[in-house]
């Protein structure tokens, strides 16, 4: 797992980036060659021409890469059958040919010309599509981690307990080592006894990845040996670190104060608060300037299916815990709640109306909401705003769930991509993971990797209820 911008990324996923970067990137270079040969042969600055080539080979690859992006062909757990495959690399290659489209007027030397992009989009689909359904398995299997974890109590279960394929992600699990103290709860199949040096169990295994899930550090920890591992190459971590990085979630398990006092982070998205507001300015503007005719549509449409309001304006809570009044296209009913009481969204929900349900799956009834972006009230991206009366019963419930509200709440989330629509106390308890995830890994990289997910959390109605 590599850390990027403070964000962890798979290896897998890394190395499927930069391939089919260079494959998209070759793609339009030979397209755009093979063109110079059916013109009039390469003219004697063959090399002159041939660099020209390579600003809107950069600007393809750019906007191509964000498409696929977009439609989920970057997720870091890749499960599709080769349909699945086929349909994302397809949605992918249109959204990235319309981004080009709409960019291509403002910036023409550093986009292909139209002649060129068709070809070379199609070369590079067949060049992408060639490379998953062939080597993304076999790569995928050479990439992974072989990881030894230290204990076989409470602490390692958790890490047995690790079912998902986007929680296994690049790594491979060898065994738990018993060190002899403690009662065992790991399945004695999986347990290897220690009976020599952990260096030698290290060499034996083959380990690039040594885990440290003892249940009582103080008394079993073996520091000499965890040293001698540690400077002989192998990565030593503990088990809430190795958690963090393959469920890109922090557990609230046995977390205490202290633990958000002395680790690293937590306080990059209040450090950046200038550059954050400025891209989310940028872009709302620009939604706003895209989307008007669709909003316009929409409220006519709210309103001939049940009249007005065509806006619902609700109280949420915002940056440190201060109420706003939120903003969304009605999709239920008039007077959906008795008498005002708040009640948690349900599957099937029977007060959403027909239009409703599809501007929930959609997401076309958050648009207004980039009025709060404007208005300050709201981010792009941030944990979502819950209504005060949830949020007074979940500070109860929840340990640090005022945490989340140290930044502005967003339109979008690590939450909302990474969690389906929470509707309990448990499922705000398990999207509260994410949030302290995104509080204490925030970059402007990882916001507009959020942003691109989005819109794969759209195309596929993930999450809508």
């Amino acid at each position: 797992m590599l850390r990027i911008f403070r964000h962890y990324v798979p290896r897998l996923l890394l190395v499927t980036v930069t391939a089919e970067a260079l494959i998209l990137l070759v793609s339009l270079l030979v397209t755009g060659l093979f063109a110079l040969l059916a013109s009039n042969g390469l003219p004697r600055g063959e090399a002159g021409a041939l660099s020209s080539l390579i600003p809107s080979a950069m600007g393809f690859t750019l906007a191509m890469l964000t498409g696929l992006l977009a439609t989920g062909c970057y997720q870091r757990d890749p499960r599709d059958l080769p349909a699945q495959t086929t349909a994302r690399l397809i949605i992918g290659f249109l959204i990235g040919l319309a981004l080009i489209a709409c960019i291509r007027p403002g910036v023409p030397s550093f986009l292909p010309e139209r002649r060129l992009l068709l070809p070379a989009a199609l070369l590079a689909f067949i060049g992408l599509l060639s490379a998953r359904l062939v080597f993304s398995r076999s790569t995928e299997s050479h990439l992974r981690r072989r990881v030894l974890v230290l204990g076989v109590g409470e602490r390692a279960k958790r890490l047995e307990g690790l079912r998902r394929a986007s929680d296994r992600i690049g790594i491979v699990i060898v065994g738990f080592v018993d060190v002899g103290a403690g009662p065992a709860v790991i399945d004695p199949a999986r347990t290897i006894v220690s009976t020599g040096a952990l260096p030698e169990l290290v060499k034996r295994f083959d380990v690039d990845e040594l885990v440290v899930a003892l249940d009582d550090r103080r008394s079993q920890l073996p520091e000499a040996e965890l040293l001698q591992c540690k400077m002989s190459g192998i990565r030593v971590l503990d088990d809430s670190q190795f958690l963090e990085q393959q469920q890109v979630r922090i557990s609230l398990d046995g977390i205490k104060a202290g633990d958000f006092i002395f680790a690293d982070g937590y306080t990059g998205a209040v450090l950046l608060q200038g550059s954050k507001r400025l891209l989310d300015v940028s872009i709302a503007l620009l939604m706003l300037c895209v989307g008007l005719p669709i909003m316009v549509i929409v409220a006519l449409a709210i309103f001939l299916e049940s009249g007005f309001p065509v806006i619902y304006v609700q109280e949420r809570v915002g940056l440190h815990g201060k109420p706003f009044q939120l903003y969304k296209f009605r999709s239920m009913r008039q007077n959906a709640e008795v008498d005002g009481k708040a009640v948690w969204a349900t599957q099937a929900d029977q007060r959403v109306t027909r239009l409703g349900r599809f501007l929930r799956q959609t997401r076309l009834d958050e648009l207004p909401q980039l009025f709060n972006v404007l208005l300050g009230d709201m981010s792009l991206v941030g944990p979502r705003p819950e209504r005060p009366a949830f949020v007074s019963a979940l500070e109860q419930e929840i340990p640090f769930y005022a945490l989340r509200h140290q930044v502005k709440p967003g339109i979008t989330g690590w939450a909302q991509i990474c969690f389906p629509y929470g509707a309990s106390s448990e499922d705000a308890r398990q999207k509260l993971q994410y949030d302290l995830y995104y509080l204490k890994n925030y970059s402007l990289f990882l916001d507009l990797n959020i942003l691109c997910l989005t819109l794969q959390v759209v195309l596929w109605g993930k999450g809508a209820r």
